[in-house]
């Protein structure tokens, strides 16, 4: 039986130092301040007292609320707090991520927020290679942020040990599932002490997460902040509709504008963005490509690139834009709309992060309209109907479903189901994924 303690908490009135009255150590409370951070937000409030007291948690929370930190706080209190033993640190806490971005950002928080303490992180997932995590791994850490591909490679050649483990935390469970892990997931908590305290965390609670949650969660306290269908209130939603051979010209001109300064633009393919990422270079415009057959080397410098404002646009895809956490981004653009309308959600999550304001722009094409459809079933709000800059010719919005296909035609004329990979079994796992 869940504990449901997903009441919002009311934050008017916090301390001047909201996250020491979570108890948490004034090293990392320091640390917080020196970041920049001074109020926890809401899943913080709620998972953060339940972890300290050691719960197991099954935490519910849209991207950008903050949950990385809901369970790397109260885990680096706790190592710091428990002395260990002397001679090499062995792995006391494991975070598994399903994409190679979402865990460099978890490391990324791991180091910030431990700034100063004697705990040793490292971060390991296929695409680049073995032997320095190997060499990190032989020295000795007490945190591993991993992705289950590559951590099973590194345990099968005899480098990971695991029976340590006091802390295991499974982040953003449903794109785990998503992407066929389901099997190394429970393959990696097979090697797990059984006396540990395990959190997971998922953007959405589909029937899959909450049969895993049972296995390997003992009377895990469920806390939730957003449901499913949040977007988040600072974020203004808007579609354009137009034709599909026309999409291109409206992205320059939305770019050419003056009011995008730095813009995340989602196409459903691979392929596609790298074929909008050279339209966009040859109209001058400094763009980068990030998806599942670029290098961990080259999605790095393209990342980096992005968030020091070097690289005005990135085009992605679904898989490789999770775990993009940049400051200031003003846009988000959907040249194409998702087959699954929840990646809507994750996709303009990119924006207008941790309250602040963003834009998200939807380029929908007659062959899209039932995608925007199911889009706006699930958030349940109609997003913005913008007009079409002069010059472009639009196509009217019908009163009913679309009588012709353009050539952007999506796979499917209706939203893919969401059934995971691991329903359809182990071979259906994307290939681009196998190794983490």
């Amino acid at each position: 039986m869940y504990r449901n303690t997903s009441t919002e908490s009311n934050l008017t009135g916090a301390s001047p130092d909201g996250f020491a009255t979570l108890g948490l150590a004034p090293a990392l409370c320091q640390a917080l301040r020196s970041a920049g951070y001074r109020e926890p937000t809401p899943i913080q409030r709620k998972a953060i007292p339940h972890v300290l007291a050691g719960r197991d948690v099954l935490g519910c929370a849209q991207t950008g609320t903050g949950k990385t930190a809901a369970f790397a706080l109260p885990i680096l209190h706790k190592l710091l707090a428990a002395p260990r033993a002397e001679g090499r640190p062995v792995i006391r806490a494991l975070v598994l991520a399903p994409t190679r971005e979402l865990a460099s950002q978890i490391g990324e928080s791991f180091r910030s927020y431990g700034a100063g303490g004697r705990l040793r992180h490292h971060v390991v997932f296929g695409g680049v290679g073995k032997y320095p995590q190997i060499d990190a791994l032989r020295r000795g850490i007490d945190v591993l942020v991993a992705t289950p591909g590559r951590l099973l490679d590194l345990m099968d050649d005899g480098y990971v040990a695991l029976g340590h483990v006091e802390h295991f935390v499974l982040d953003e469970g449903d794109r785990m599932l998503d992407m066929g892990f389901i099997h190394d997931v429970r393959r990696i908590a097979g090697a797990l002490p059984r006396e540990r305290q395990t959190l997971l965390f998922s953007a959405t609670l589909p029937m899959e997460i909450q049969q895993l949650a049972g296995r390997l969660l003992s009377e895990p306290v469920r806390v939730a902040v957003d449901p499913v269908a949040s977007t988040g209130e600072p974020i203004a939603q808007s579609v354009y509709f137009v034709d599909g051979r026309r999409k291109l010209d409206l992205l320059l001109a939305l770019l050419r504008g003056g009011e995008v300064d730095r813009a995340l633009v989602f196409t459903r393919t691979k392929h596609g963005a790298n074929r909008l990422a050279q339209q966009l270079e040859r109209a001058s415009v400094s763009v980068a490509a990030i998806h599942g057959n670029k290098s961990q080397p080259a999605r790095e410098r393209a990342l980096e690139s992005f968030k020091r404002g070097r690289t005005r646009v990135v085009v992605a895809t679904d898989i490789a834009a999770r775990g993009i956490d940049v400051k200031g981004l003003s846009h988000v653009i959907n040249y194409d709309l998702p087959q699954d309308p929840e990646s809507y959600v994750h996709r303009v999550g990119r924006t207008g992060r941790a309250g602040s304001s963003g834009i998200a722009l939807t380029l929908c094409s007659s062959a899209e309209r039932p995608l925007l459809s199911a889009i706006e079933r699930l958030t349940r709000r109609p997003l913005a109907r913008l007009a079409t800059p002069a010059g472009l010719p639009a196509t009217p919005e019908p009163s009913g479903p679309a009588a012709s296909l353009d050539d952007e035609r999506p796979s499917r004329a209706r939203p893919r189901s969401t059934r995971s990979y691991a329903s359809r079994g182990r071979s259906a796992r994307p290939r681009h994924h196998a190794r983490g």
